[in-house]
This record gives C-alpha cells, structure tokens and sequence, in this order.
C-alpha cells in the first residue's frame, strides 16, 4: 500500500519511505541530497520522537530537525 505526499517528518519509527521531492530552500536541498536524501531514495525513520527525527539512508544514520523533515515529500510503504 502507498500513501503520497505526505512529509518525512510524519513517518513513524520503524516504516520506510521512498523521497518524492524535496522542497527546501536550494542550498539545503543540495546539502539535503549530498548527504543521500535524493529523490527516490528509500529512508527507513528510525526515531521519530519530539524533539528527535533519526532517518537511515544510505546505510547511515542522520538526524533532522522537524522543519527540514517536513520540507521532504515522501510516499510511504510498508
């Protein structure tokens, strides 16, 4: 099942989620994509707490705060 457009930041730990677009600021977006947030990449929420948003990708862990997280559309899947 895939559910479109929704944001990184509202995937919950544990699902993965494959990137549709990111919608930040250009150089955010560019450092977003160095570090492996590229468009159909597939990340997997590791933690998706209050003040904590951890993101695997690319067989490494990042961590994100909230508004760059929503600034990245995903389609989740199971």
């Amino acid at each position: 099942m895939e559910i479109s457009h929704l944001s990184l930041s509202e995937i919950p730990a544990g699902k993965k989620a494959r990137i549709h677009r990111l919608l930040s600021k250009p150089d955010v977006s560019h450092r977003l994509r160095e570090l492996g947030f590229l468009e159909n990449a597939v990340v997997r929420c590791v933690v998706n707490g209050e003040g904590n948003l951890i993101f695997e990708v690319c067989n490494t862990r990042i961590g994100l705060n909230h508004s760059v997280a929503q600034t990245i559309k995903v389609s989740r899947f199971e």
